[in-house]
């Protein structure tokens, strides 16, 4: 698993937990409302974690079987246990290495893949692996986030300190949060044909209190805090510019701020 980025950024805490279910929740419509399967056909989900996605996936796509791998046991754990509960019986759930897969070539009709090449030292090798485990014809999905696309209102400088702290390590870590502006030309270097990307940005302000609430605070700037400790241990910056720049960070949540993210989705063909 040397190809995979040694530490995951943001922790495999509770508090992530609850934060990717906020994030997953929130984001539906917006990243999941073109997403689905013929019923009879198979889905390989790489890199499931919690389940977070999932559940849109087997939701959207009942009649579909989705095979959900992730490297951590206690993830994967807990996404078995969310799509129980949920009442669906359409996936089924392995521990496997994206780099060593498990499954024969030409194995899935579809391949799906949410918020994990950017924790990927490679994710050019990450999508070769993938390729060779999908059907002629089939078809991957990939989203990523890309930090850079951050913009709100009021500006702040330290705020945006912040939020570089967060690309930086996740940077030293072999991972690429800026990654959603390159899923174009990652796929065509895999060799994937008819690709799309298609962005998909989320604007938020006060007249839609469910996405200052689900996505500003409890995804973005909750997202940013995860790594406060690590930044500040690092000397990346000093603890009196973290806070200040997360108290800014608050303030685009306030009812004459705004504040603005782009996600990115692709769809290509083997």
């Amino acid at each position: 698993m040397d190809a995979f980025t040694h530490k995951y950024v943001h922790g495999y805490s509770e508090r992530e937990n609850k934060r990717l279910q906020d994030q997953a929740t929130t984001l539906t419509e917006l990243l999941h409302h073109d997403t689905q399967y013929p019923s009879g056909v198979s889905v390989l989900e790489a890199g499931c974690g919690v389940g977070a996605q999932t559940i849109s996936l087997v939701k959207n796509s009942p009649g579909t079987t989705f095979t959900c791998i992730d490297i951590s046991e206690a993830s994967l754990q807990t996404a078995k246990a969310r799509i129980a509960s949920a009442g669906y019986e359409n996936a089924i759930f392995q521990i496997a290495d994206i780099f060593n897969l498990p499954f024969p070539d030409n194995s899935f009709d579809h391949i799906f893949v949410c918020f994990v090449l950017e924790h990927l030292k490679n994710p050019f090798a990450a999508l070769f692996h993938l390729k060779t485990k999908l059907k002629i014809g089939g078809t991957i999905t990939v989203i990523e986030g890309d930090h850079g696309s951050t913009y709100f209102h009021p500006d702040s400088k330290d705020a945006w300190r912040t939020i570089q702290c967060l690309i930086d390590l996740q940077a030293e870590r072999g991972g690429n949060s800026l990654i959603g502006r390159q899923l174009f030309p990652l796929l065509t270097q895999t060799g994937f044909k008819n690709i799309t990307v298609s962005p998909r940005m989320v604007y938020v302000d006060s007249s839609r209190p469910e996405y200052v609430e689900g996505f500003t605070k409890n995804t973005f700037i909750a997202m940013v805090e995860g790594v406060g400790r690590q930044a500040i241990d690092s000397k990346i910056i000093d603890k009196a510019q973290w806070e200040k720049g997360i108290t800014d960070l608050y303030r685009s949540a306030e009812s004459d701020g705004t504040f603005c993210y782009t996600f990115f989705k692709g769809i290509a063909y083997k």
